[in-house]
């Protein structure tokens, strides 16, 4: 009766033994599964960012313009686009450039000066100087910098002095202003940049 009792004592503390192991593993692998999903790397979503890629370039503040009055060398001069998104040209004053392009910048130009002042005005307008980038983040020297055409996020992190010794360096984030409207997503190295783009390298987990 002794060894009965002792046998059956002796399996009811082995099957505890098992169970608490098995609780242990449950939530080793649970903590495991968690620390997993927090260490996920973000969600890349370039084309959040699309739109407006296609489409002819809108000035906006920052961005430096020519402009020709043809047979008007008095008017004809370097232009920025101020703060409130607008050039100021001898003779029609204040003229709105923010959201336009150069073509329509001519087009409303040409406008201004025939309404009292040249007969037929010709006009052409260029972009001499884009308005500049933005990075911050894990990058060398954070700051703003001008915008070379066809430059990429990667681009931008050497104009930046290069990547910093804790950098997440296989995407960032970029904000955009894309038809009036601030957008921000991730986005591979290799994403194409736009002049007025806010770039932010983020630090990495590991």
């Amino acid at each position: 009766m002794l060894r009965l009792f002792s046998s059956s004592k002796a399996r009811a503390s082995s099957k505890a033994r098992a169970s608490s192991k098995t609780r242990a593993s449950l939530i080793l692998a649970l903590g495991f599964s968690i620390a997993l999903g927090g260490c996920a790397g973000p969600h890349i979503a370039p084309e959040l960012l699309d739109g407006g890629l296609d489409e002819p370039y809108a000035l906006a503040s920052g961005d430096r313009l020519r402009v020709i009055v043809f047979g008007q060398d008095s008017l004809s001069n370097a232009y920025a686009v101020d703060a409130s998104g607008r050039i100021s040209i001898p003779l029609i004053g204040l003229v709105d450039a923010k959201g336009q392009t150069t073509s329509q910048l001519e087009k409303n130009i040409e406008g201004r000066l025939r309404g009292g002042y040249l007969r037929e005005p010709k006009v052409n307008v260029e972009i001499e100087q884009y308005r500049p980038f933005f990075i911050l983040g894990e990058v060398a020297q954070s700051g703003q910098y001008p915008y070379v055409a066809g430059s990429t996020i990667q681009t931008a992190v050497a104009i930046a002095g290069g990547f910093g010794p804790r950098a997440a360096r296989s995407y960032a984030e970029v904000t955009r202003t894309i038809h009036g409207q601030t957008v921000t997503a991730a986005v591979p190295i290799t994403f194409p940049l736009r002049p007025g783009d806010t770039v932010s390298i983020k630090e990495r987990l590991f």
